[in-house]
């Protein structure tokens, strides 16, 4: 069984441990190790409490567990959407779907026409899939990392 719900804060070392594995897994052919390793610090800065307490920031727990395994916010600032990860045990599943569907419905409801994203070069074949076109390949500054990280700019036109 899974539930969809909002994050709370207290939350938020649970859900940047999922945020480091998810990246750790799915970009370890991506981005050098050294790079890899300094953008997924175990010590969690504050902004990612600010996002879940600032923002529609949303999980979903599976089965009897209670606990989060996806996870994915829409910037209200910005319009993106942000920090759609899924627990590698766990991928596969529709989870990371099911974060966007609702993200999505974010959006409208707050009168957005289009919702963009920055995808990691590994997730963008999975955006592709739910509907979001490339708009340009570019460069992302991480002050964690102190690194450019490749990504892709995409956009879907929402209905």
């Amino acid at each position: 069984m899974i539930q969809l719900r909002l994050a709370e804060p207290q939350e938020a070392k649970r859900l940047w441990y999922l945020r480091n594995q998810a990246l750790r897994f799915g970009c370890k052919n991506v981005y050098p190790s050294e790079i890899l390793a300094a953008w997924t610090p175990d010590e969690m800065p504050e902004g990612y409490r600010q996002a879940i307490i600032g923002n529609p920031f949303y999980v979903i727990d599976y089965q009897k567990y209670n606990i989060p395994v996806a996870s994915g916010f829409l910037d209200v600032k910005t319009g993106f959407a942000e920090a759609i990860f899924t627990l590698p045990e766990y991928m596969r599943k529709g989870f990371a779907g099911l974060i966007l569907k609702q993200l999505k419905h974010e959006a409208i409801k707050r009168g957005q026409s289009k919702l963009f994203l920055d995808a990691t070069p590994n997730a963008v074949s999975f955006y592709l899939k739910q509907g979001f076109k490339v708009l340009e390949g570019r460069d992302y500054y991480s002050d964690l990392a102190k690194a450019n990280l490749h990504c892709y700019r995409m956009c879907i036109d929402l209905e």
